[in-house]
């Protein structure tokens, strides 16, 4: 071998080591889907849900509690919010898929490992959507269905229904308190320790005469709410100053007792002008007997609604496993669309007899929500260390509305039955 193809070789193997270079220098390809979710398009719960929407409309409703106009319907409020943009190296998922995978999320309470199979998407793409979809639906949704009356006019409806449908007058909504069980945060856990040294948050709601939440606050620190949700509102901020505009006093039907409007509400709450509590059960007469049996009638309808919000969306039904941000957002998103879905008296989410309902003897039976019970959603317990105090005007308001019960004006049979 002479010089000439001796340099000529010497060429070509510096040109086959540098290619070699380059190969191991390259990085692997970035898969984005992995293959077993790369036929999303096809398969999964989301194909099944389309089909029965054009095929069998009752098993759509029991997939997501709601017909597929209802679904519609909400996919038009929320969509403009959770639209994404397709890339080149890969297509968005709808809104539909979206707003159906969050749903069925709130729906059953699933995790995210178990919704990532039926819908072939990845877990912590499933925790982003279910969280943006969840706060877009608040945030397009409170003000029409999630929204605290402002004016006499709307406190006064309110209060009718009271008066027809529970027979009891001058009520503009039950209060009640509930704690949401969730798993320890990493951090700041004592921040979420109630008084039984579990973690969770705590709900305070106003109640409509139709199970419809008028007013809801997620409280972060449990410690300091156990010693009275209610003291810690904003709601009693705006009862203190007169901002709620609230009917003025009125007589009670068929009299001439000067009444003013009010909130409804267990003995976790304190006695006010504007917030009637039942009397203790100790040294009771029948008077008092009485307006305990009207006050607990009228009270169940946040039991009804509480107890329909977490038979419908059980994911409020069982321990959450998330952290408290994220449950706030849930348990928001799942009020306004218990809302939306009772402003439409939809038979999907609440069907016949599913709430209470009346006898035309005026007996009340139970709705079939309660052989399911609310799970881990549980009241708060009166822990108020400091004595109560009620003013002199709210103890002679009580007692006017207890002497009104047994009176001709206000009695009714069978509110004896009960005595």
């Amino acid at each position: 071998m002479d010089v000439r193809q001796t340099q000529a070789l010497m060429v070509v193997c510096a040109m086959i080591a540098s290619e070699e270079r380059r190969d191991k220098k390259k990085k692997k390809k970035r898969v984005w889907v992995k293959e077993w979710s790369g036929g999303r398009v096809q398969p999964g719960l989301s194909v099944l849900q389309r089909e029965l929407e054009t095929q069998e409309q009752a098993g759509f409703r029991k997939l997501l509690h709601m017909t597929a106009e209802e679904f519609d319907l909400l996919l038009a409020r929320v969509e403009p919010l959770i639209t994404k943009r397709n890339t080149k190296m890969r297509l968005a998922i709808s809104p539909r898929e979206r707003l159906s995978l969050t749903l069925r999320f709130l729906v059953t309470g699933e995790t995210f490992k178990s919704l990532r199979l039926q819908y072939r998407i990845g877990t912590s793409t499933i925790s982003q959507i279910i969280m943006e979809t969840c706060a877009a639906l608040h945030r397009v949704m409170k003000k029409d269905f999630l929204k605290t009356p402002s004016t006499a006019a709307e406190w006064w409806t309110i209060a009718r229904d009271f008066e027809l449908k529970w027979h009891f007058p001058h009520c503009l909504g039950v209060l009640d308190c509930k704690h949401i069980q969730i798993q320890p945060p990493g951090r700041n856990s004592s921040l979420y320790h109630n008084y039984k040294g579990r973690l969770s948050l705590v709900v305070i709601a106003a109640v409509d005469a139709n199970y419809k939440f008028i007013y809801a606050r997620v409280a972060t620190q449990s410690r300091e709410s156990d010693t009275g949700p209610f003291q810690h509102s904003d709601l009693r901020k705006a009862m203190d100053g007169g901002l709620l505009n609230f009917p003025p006093p009125q007589p009670l039907p068929n009299s001439h007792v000067l009444m003013p409007y009010m909130f409804v509400g267990d003995d976790t709450f304190p006695l006010r002008n504007d917030l009637m509590k039942p009397y203790p059960a100790q040294h009771m007469d029948h008077c008092h007997r009485v307006l305990n049996t009207r006050q607990t009638r009228a009270r169940r309808v946040a039991e009804n609604a509480f107890g329909i919000l977490v038979n419908r969306l059980r994911v409020l039904r069982s321990t959450i496993c998330l952290e408290p941000e994220k449950v706030v957002k849930i348990t928001l998103a799942s009020l306004c669309i218990h809302n939306f879905l009772c402003e439409r008296r939809s038979e999907a989410y609440a069907p016949p007899g599913f709430a209470d309902w009346e006898t035309t003897d005026h007996v009340i039976v139970d709705g079939a929500w309660r052989n399911e019970g609310t799970g881990n959603l549980q009241p708060v317990e009166n822990r108020e260390r400091e004595p109560r105090d009620p003013s002199v005007t709210a103890e002679q308001q009580r007692h006017l509305l207890s002497d009104y019960f047994v009176s001709p004006a206000g009695f009714v049979p069978w509110q004896e039955e009960h005595d």
